[in-house]
């Protein structure tokens, strides 16, 4: 029989797998929708982008709604909520017959999407533990929903058509939301007791100005990255990679490998910042992603993918490390306000980088000043990890 506290973990995990996944379905489907509904191919990515950038919006602007409303009722239903509305909305965007319905669409997988965050992530250190250990799996569970898209979208592409990209997922999140409410109505799941707010909590920490400074820097610039990263790589190798392959199943086998390699990179950072002063791994972390970024704007095939794969990880690389430096400076009772805004600014400034890429490719200059931009604001992360306060 299987542990129900290891069931409850798979669901909870694999909702974050759902829900990276299924946001950037639309990445690797763009421009085969965009060909079916007309748009020639030299601009259909291109054109198909800002139809995404709704639901990216959304996907962080709608976390606060979610939190609240799990407060008001409870964390376990918001999870299911959370399955059978983002595995509905994706099957609705398969069905869409204008590009308006799939902007609707797309809007809403961004909408119930935010669900999970403070939703999935509250319930996963609830019930205490080795905390670091569970978000640290959990985030790599994330990662490889971000490596699964554009391989699983891939292949339903090569067979099928964009449609059945969305409506396959969708379906499979559905049946995890009923097989989750079968796990509660057995499990009995009750919904934690919060504690009530520790008055003897000392306030923030000695430079804490300092250090949510350089980490809104951080976060913002870091958002502009990890969006376009995690959005363009898919469509960068379809058009990059031709010396190796043109068939989409393969380049979004390439993607999906990339994303779930570098995930890992989580598990190598959380091991350091456990072991050493957290600012010199920032500091070496970001060091790291304008030089590959750079690299990444003219490289092709193999060696694209060399420096894509060092690139991400970095990228990947930087996502505990943040979490940390709060952990040192904010007191519990103000972490989830300065979790939530930081989770807005990183996924805000991760939307303005799909526009700046649609600006960008519109031109006609391809993926390279794409690229060099998404460096440039690297070099901002490498200038604000010079900022943190020396006792970090």
């Amino acid at each position: 029989m299987i542990n129900p506290a290891k069931l409850r973990l798979f669901y909870i995990n694999f909702g974050h797998f759902i829900d990276h996944m299924l946001i950037l379905i639309f990445a690797k489907a763009a421009f085969n929708a965009g060909i079916y509904f007309g748009i020639g191919k030299d601009l259909a990515y291109a054109e198909m982008i800002p139809y995404g950038i709704p639901s990216l919006i959304l996907f962080g602007a709608c976390a606060p709604v979610a939190a609240f409303l799990a407060d008001k009722w409870n964390r376990s239903g918001m999870l299911t909520v959370f399955f059978f509305g983002i595995g509905s909305a994706a099957i609705l965007t398969g069905l869409a017959q204008s590009l308006l319905q799939v902007g609707i669409g797309l809007a809403l997988i961004g909408v119930f999407a935010s669900i999970y965050h403070p939703v999935g992530i509250a319930m996963l250190i609830e019930r205490g533990g080795k905390v670091g250990w569970l978000l640290g799996m959990n985030g790599v569970w994330g990662n490889m929903g971000v490596a699964g898209a554009p391989l699983v979208t891939g292949f339903i592409l090569a067979q099928y058509d964009w449609r059945m990209a969305f409506i396959i997922p969708g379906a499979v999140s559905i049946i995890l939301g009923l097989s989750y409410i079968a796990y509660t109505r057995s499990d009995g799941v009750r919904t934690a007791v919060r504690p009530e707010n520790n008055k003897d909590q000392v306030g923030f920490a000695p430079g804490w100005q300092r250090a949510l400074f350089s980490l809104a820097l951080v976060t913002a610039a870091g958002g502009f990255v990890f969006g376009g990263m995690t959005f363009l790589i898919p469509r960068l190798f379809d058009v990059r990679m031709q010396g190796i392959s043109a068939d989409i199943a393969v380049t979004g086998t390439l993607a999906a490998a990339i994303y779930m390699v570098a995930a890992f990179a989580q598990l190598v950072v959380g091991r350091q910042i456990d072991k050493r002063s957290i600012k010199p791994v920032l500091i070496f972390v970001a060091c790291g992603q304008p030089v590959f970024l750079f690299l990444m704007a003219v490289y092709t095939d193999y060696s694209l993918f060399a420096v894509s794969l060092l690139a991400m990880g970095f990228v990947f690389g930087q996502i505990p490390i943040t979490d940390a430096v709060l952990s040192q400076y904010v007191p519990d009772q103000w972490r989830t306000k300065v979790l939530s805004i930081k989770f807005l600014i990183n996924l805000m400034i991760g939307a303005a980088a799909l526009m700046t890429a649609r600006y960008l490719l519109s031109s006609g200059s391809g993926f390279e000043p794409v690229m060099q931009a998404l460096a440039i604001s690297a070099c901002i992360v490498v200038a604000a990890a010079f900022l943190l306060p020396k006792r970090v």
